[in-house]
C-alpha cells in the first residue's frame, strides 16, 4: 500500500479482489469490539477504491453516519450471500445472509455496482 494513501479505519490495511484475483479495493479490516463500533462514523466520504470489512458481523447501521453506503455481507469462506446498495443515512439496522454471515463489507454507495460485486461473487482478503 502506498505510504501516502489515507489510512482505512481498523487496525490491519490490506486489499479485496475477487477469487479470480481480480482487485476490487483497498480495505481496512475491522475485527475488534472498538474498531467496528468506530467503523465509518465521522469520516465525510469513502473513496469508491476502498472499503471496510467488519468481522464478526452479522448486521450494520447508519446512524451517525455522513453518506450513504453499499453493504455486502459474507460467509465464512468469502461468499457474498446479499448486497445492499445506497443505503442512506440514519438507518437503525441492516441485515443480509440470516444467521450464515460472519462479516459485512461496507463501500461508498455506487461502489458494488463500480466493481460488479453481486451475491454469489467470492472475496478474498490479502493482508
Amino acid at each position: 500500500m502506498p505510504d501516502d494513501a489515507p489510512r482505512l479505519p481498523g487496525r490491519k490495511q490490506g486489499f479485496l479482489s475477487l477469487e479470480d484475483g481480480t482487485p476490487l479495493a483497498r480495505v481496512g479490516v475491522c475485527d475488534s469490539i472498538r474498531t467496528r463500533w468506530r467503523g465509518l462514523l465521522g469520516r465525510d466520504h469513502l473513496p469508491y477504491g476502498d472499503c471496510v470489512l467488519l468481522r464478526p458481523c452479522r448486521s450494520v447501521h447508519t446512524v451517525g453516519m455522513r453518506f450513504p453506503i453499499d453493504v455486502a455481507f459474507v460467509d465464512r469462506d468469502g461468499v457474498v450471500l446479499a448486497v445492499r446498495e445506497n443505503v442512506p443515512r440514519g438507518w437503525v439496522t441492516v441485515r443480509g445472509g440470516g444467521l450464515r454471515t460472519r462479516a459485512v463489507i461496507e463501500a461508498a454507495a455506487g461502489a458494488f455496482a463500480k466493481w460488479g460485486l453481486a451475491p454469489g461473487a467470492k472475496v478474498v482478503v490479502e493482508l
